[in-house]
C-alpha cells in the first residue's frame, strides 16, 4: 500500500505543478487544498501555500530556471504523501481530481482499407492509406 500511496503522490505532485501555470489553476488548487486540510492545517492556509509555490514557478519559468520545477514537485510530493497517510480517504479524493485534471487520449479511430491493383504491371507509386486528402500523383487532374 505505502507504494501504492508513493505513486499516488508524485503523480499528484506532477500534476499540481502542471496545472499552476494553466487556466483552470484556481479551481485546482481550492480541490487540493481541500484534500490536504484534511489534517490541522486550514485550506486557506495550504492555499496560500500553493499560490506562493506558484508565483515561484511561473518567476522560474520566466527566467529559464528548470531546477525550480523540480524542486516543487519535489516538496508537493513529500507533502502528498504525508497528508495521504495521515488521512487514507484522501487517495480517492486525490485520484478524482487527476482524472478531472489529466486529459483523456483522443479516441483512435480504424479504417479498414483494401486496395486492389490490376491491369498488368504497374510502374508507379502504390499507396495504401486511409486518408490523404486531395493529392494528385502524376498524370493529369481530373
Amino acid at each position: 500500500m505505502e507504494a501504492e500511496l508513493v505513486a499516488l503522490a508524485a503523480a499528484g505532485a506532477t500534476t499540481l505543478v502542471q496545472q499552476m501555470v494553466t487556466d483552470t489553476w484556481t479551481a485546482a488548487r481550492d480541490r487540493l487544498a481541500s484534500i490536504l486540510s484534511h489534517g490541522s492545517t486550514p485550506p486557506e492556509a495550504i492555499g496560500a501555500d500553493l499560490d506562493a509555490a506558484r508565483a515561484e514557478l511561473v518567476a522560474a519559468q520566466q527566467s529559464g530556471d528548470e531546477t525550480t520545477t523540480d524542486d516543487l514537485q519535489a516538496e508537493w510530493r513529500s507533502r502528498l504523501r504525508r497528508a495521504l497517510q495521515a488521512d487514507p480517504e484522501a487517495a480517492a479524493e486525490l485520484r478524482a481530481l487527476l482524472e478531472e485534471l489529466t486529459p483523456s487520449p483522443p479516441a483512435s479511430r480504424t479504417v479498414n482499407v483494401t486496395n486492389t491493383i490490376s491491369g498488368g504491371t504497374q510502374h508507379g507509386p502504390v499507396i495504401q492509406t486511409g486518408t490523404i486528402g486531395s493529392i494528385h500523383l502524376g498524370g493529369q487532374d481530373s
